[in-house]
This record gives C-alpha cells, structure tokens and sequence, in this order.
C-alpha cells in the first residue's frame, strides 16, 4: 500500500514538473503564445509607399503625391451609443451611419475595415483629437495624386481601389482590398513601377486604441518603397496650347518628334480634370463624367477612327511610284467625270495632285495599282493588285497597333481580300467595288495617332519609330530606339513633299507661316452622321524636321479651316516658341469654322 501511495505521488510530482517546464517554456522561451495572446493588443499597420512621380520632358513637375486618411472601424471595440457624436464629426447622417456600420460588421467583426475613407489633410487635422475619444476607431494614412495642371487627363489616367476581379487575376499576390491601382493612361501602363512597395509597422496599443510604442523594438517592422519617378516626353508648354486650342471642340491633336517617335502632346477633346477623380467625390465624379455625351473618357487620339480622307493620297502617290506605275513628272489629263471632286479638271502630276487634292487623279492612279494586267479575269487581276497594295498600307502602320506606351489603342481597319468576299463572294468583286479607297475613303479607318505618324514617316523619307510617351522611367531610358521601314525609297518622297509644301506655302493663307518652310495635307472627312470632320496630317521644318502632327476636328468642315489652322498654330509654337498669328489665334478659339471659304 505505501509503495502504491509513493508510486501515486511520484507520479503526481513528474506531473506537475513537466508541466511546469513546459509552461516556462511557453512563457518565458517561446513566444509564440505571447504574441498570440498580445494580438488583440497590436496594431498591424500597412505604409503605403509614395507613388512615383511623373514630369514632363524637362523636368516639370506634372502629378505629385497627397496624403489623404482612412478611417477605420473595429465593429466588435465600437460603441454605438457614440454614433451621435460621430454622425457630428462625419456629417453624416443616422441612415448613412448605420450603412456603413453594417458593412464593416458583414465584412469581420473582429478585423478593421474603412469607415469613413479620403479624408483630406486639413480635415483630418481638424478632427484627429476627437478621435481618441471613440473606441473601436483608428486611422489608416494613405496617398492620393494631386496635379500641377489641368492637362494631359487621358494620358495620364487615374487611380482608384483594386476590385475584387482584379485581385483575384494578380498573380502576385501583391494586391490586397483597399489598395490602389492605376485604372488608365501612364497610371495602368507603367503601374509596376510607379506603385512602389508598401511597409508593415506594428504597434503597441492600449484597450482605446492609445499608441503604447514599436512591438518588439520594430524587429517584425518592413519599410516601404517608394515608386520609380517617370519623365515623359511630353512638353508640358505644347500641351497646354494645344488643349487652349482645342476648349469647347471634339477632336483630337497628337504630335511626334519624328527623329525619336517621342509624343511632344496628345490632346483628347473634350477632356476631364483630374482632381475630379482623387479624394471622396470620386465615385459621384465618375459617375458624371462617364455619363457626359461627349465622353471626356474616351481617349480619341488612340480610339477613335475616322477615314484618313485626302491626307491617303500621299500614300497612293507613294505606292504607285514605288511599284512602277506612275512617274512622278508624269502628266495624267482628268476632266473631272470619273469621281466628284474639288479639283479643276486639267493636266496633273503628283506634285500639283497633292496640292489641289485632286479625287480624278488618284482614282486613274489607284486603278493602275489595282489592275496591273497581270491575270486576263479583271476579278482575279483585281485581288492580285489589291493584296500587293494592302502589304504596302499594312507597312506604314495602318490596320494594326503601332505599339503605343498607353493602353487601349486601336488598330484602325484596312480591308483585306476575306472582307471583300463576305460583302460581295469570291471573284465577284473588282476595281468599281472600291475605288473610294482611292481617295482614303470607303471602308479605310484610321487613328489620328496614326496619321501623326504617317507625318513622321513622310518626315523621315520612308521610316518611323515606334511613338511613345514616357522618355524614363527611374534612371533608365524607356526603350530602344528601332527604325521601322515602310519598303518605299526615300527618292520617291521629293514630288509628295513638293506637293505638301506648296499647299501651305501660299502666303496670307491659313496655314502660312512666315520663315518656316514645313509640308502638310489637309482632309475634309466625310461623316454620315452630319457635317464633315476636318483634318491635318504635317512636320516641320522641311529639313531637318522636330514635330509631325495631326489634328482632327469633328464636324468642322474643310480640312484647310479647323485643322490646318491648328496644326499651324502649333508647329509655329513649338517651333518658334511664340505665335505671331494673332488674328489665327483668335480665330481658332473662336471655334466657328463654317463662315471660312476652305484654302
């Protein structure tokens, strides 16, 4: 019996000593348990990073960082006798309160979530030492963009929070809710780099919330990145000019230095201001702008599409002396029967074809590309032409993305032989089908971004550089520089360019610009829907050439009024660094374009 009383208490005694150990351990060695039993006491805190910075191409500061706060809700630690006060601190109402109160408790109980979000740094200034008053209440900061101009809105884009889809498609898993993300423009393309990398701090808090110091010394504390800073290669004077020019108008102005394929400005009228899309209103101001029937949104230098008109004839010109089938010295008589025209009927070559815009012209031109007598059935000599002529149009960018630093660009449309043949059959169709693509019109569609780079390439006698809009990013230089060919020797350019010069030569006229000698092709394109879009494709200076742009102004009639009038404006500009234009100037804000005879 005593043996069995000593095995018990022996047993009782190892017991007791190896749970004594083990609670020493948990206590004092491992502590784990103890940041488990802390947790209720630590305050995970997410550092945002600051977004990169973007400037302009000589360093002008365009979008900067703002702090902006959260305020967060614990839905278990809150108090909803306090909601009176915190309806006054909010301005807010009971329903609006209770909304958002419910959310947060559907959302966790037990974790924060955002109560009250983008409140500005002057509010929360006034507001921050009521704060500690309510439990279950705490602060979250964060960054939101500001902007020096109100200018550039669709290149640049906005942000806003990440969504759940895109969460879910972040393969990173660098995305969590709340978080920013770039929606659009340089924002989205460029959104790895600007976005930086966020930081953890924990801190030591008492039961309202009280700041109690670092946990563990900052041990378990990461620091954030800020983003890479982004130069453009836009310049921020030009881009003003031509978004003055272009107020109260719907169109689009892109210009390219031809010798790097940099983009000096891209203006999409009508346009937003970007602060619209930062701090509280957001949501109501997109709402807004979204449903504004002239789409400010709607990004027209990369996305709309119009038919390139008379500014194609150049690359008729260009494809017929290429293969042959013109001289450009060549004299071909038109009485003006084939296709209406403006033109006077006469002898023609290419120099004076491209200065009077004649339709009669390209039509016996395009009908040579086309029927070159190679096969005796006039529909299959017809697909033979037609699809060399398609490989030429395809080489100088059209019918495909030129590869745009921005997203959402479109690719225009060039015809091919399977289109044809769903509208009229197989070998049911020939030259008489689509002459009208002779005269850029039909079913050719193009972007204005792409007719500035058709200016590039007519300033470069054959060859262009991708366009771009973002010169560095960090340190480093954004890209290569790679010529693109468009299989036309540059000794066929002369009589086209003679032609473009001598339209915007004449002095006193539209387009004239006293000392400068620059080449241009203006269109009046044809809309279905009212009255014609006008239209500018150019460079200057002839030699040695710094800018191609283009202009497209809807429903603005002649090419030689709305377009080439600001086209001019702004090569003289950015050429000059002032304009002497004054009466053209005023002419173009003025914006009434229908009482001007065309050029």
């Amino acid at each position: 019996m005593t043996e069995r009383i000593f095995g018990i208490r022996l047993f009782l005694v190892l017991t007791i000593l190896i749970l004594s150990i083990r609670l020493f351990s948990i206590q004092i060695i491992d502590k784990t348990y103890k940041k488990a039993a802390e947790g209720n006491f630590i305050k995970k805190i997410i550092d945002y990073p600051y977004r990169g910075l973007i400037y302009d191409r000589y360093g002008e500061l365009l979008v900067y960082n703002e702090p902006v706060f959260d305020i967060e809700i614990l839905p278990r630690e809150a108090k909803l006798e306090d909601s009176v006060d915190i309806k006054a601190l909010f301005d807010i109402t009971q329903e609006d309160f209770d909304k958002r109160y419910q959310k947060a408790r559907r959302f966790s109980k037990n974790l924060s979530s955002i109560f009250y979000e983008k409140l500005s740094n002057e509010r929360f200034a006034k507001i921050q030492d009521r704060l500690i008053d309510f439990e279950g209440f705490s602060v979250q900061s964060r960054i939101t963009r500001g902007y020096t101009v109100n200018a550039l809105s669709n290149a640049l884009g906005y942000v806003g929070q990440v969504t759940s889809q895109q969460i879910g498609m972040d393969t990173s898993g660098y995305y969590k809710s709340g978080d920013n993300i770039g929606v659009t423009g340089i924002e989205n393309t460029y959104e790895e780099y600007l976005r930086g990398l966020r930081g953890v701090r924990f801190n030591k808090v008492d039961v309202r919330g009280v700041y109690m110091g670092a946990y563990e010394n900052g041990s378990f504390d990461t620091l954030s990145i800020p983003g890479l800073d982004i130069r453009l290669t836009v310049d921020a004077e030009l881009q003003l000019y031509a978004e003055k020019l272009m107020k109260d108008k719907i169109g689009s102005v892109v210009a390219i230095d031809p010798t790097t394929g940099e983009i000096l400005a891209l203006v999409s009228s009508p346009t937003y201001d970007p602060v619209l899309l930062t701090g509280r209103e957001y949501s109501k101001n997109y709402l807004d702008i979204q449903s504004d029937t002239t789409k400010p949104l709607f990004n027209r230098p990369l996305q709309a599409m119009y038919p390139p008109g008379s500014m194609f004839k150049t690359i008729q010109a260009l494809i017929a002396l290429q293969d042959h089938k013109i001289e450009a010295k060549e004299i071909i008589k038109v009485d003006g029967s084939l296709i209406g025209d403006h033109a006077p009927p006469g002898p023609y070559d290419v120099e004076r074809a491209i200065t009077k815009s004649s339709n009669n012209y390209f039509f016996k031109v395009f009908r040579r590309v086309i029927q070159q007598g190679i096969d005796a059935n006039p529909y299959i000599d017809t697909r033979i032409g037609f699809e060399n002529w398609r490989i030429h149009v395809l080489q100088f960018g059209f019918g495909q993305n030129l590869g745009v630093d921005l997203p959402n660009e479109k690719s225009g449309f060039v015809p091919s032989l399977e289109f044809y043949d769903k509208i009229y059959g197989k070998d049911r169709w020939k030259f008489s089908n689509i002459y009208s693509l002779s005269i850029g019109q039909g079913e050719l569609n193009v972007t204005p971004m792409q007719m500035a780079n058709l200016g590039a390439i007519l300033a470069n006698r054959g060859f262009f550089y991708a366009p771009h809009i973002v010169k560095k990013v960090g340190d480093i230089n954004n890209s290569e520089l790679e010529r693109h060919f468009v299989g036309v020797d540059s000794a066929h350019f002369q009589s086209v360019l003679d032609g473009m010069q001598a339209l915007v030569s004449v002095p006193g006229s539209r387009g004239y610009i006293p000392g400068l000698i620059f080449c241009g092709k203006t269109s009046t394109v044809q809309n279905s829907q009212g009255i014609d879009h006008s239209g500018f494709m150019g460079f200057a200076p002839r030699e040695n050439p710094k800018i191609a742009i283009a202009v497209y102004v809807e429903n603005s009639g002649w090419g030689a009024r709305a377009a080439l009038s600001t086209a001019s404006l702004l090569i003289e500009k950015y050429i000059t660094g002032t304009v002497k234009k004054v009466w053209l100037e005023e002419y173009v804000l003025k914006g009434d374009f229908e009482d001007a005879k065309p050029n």
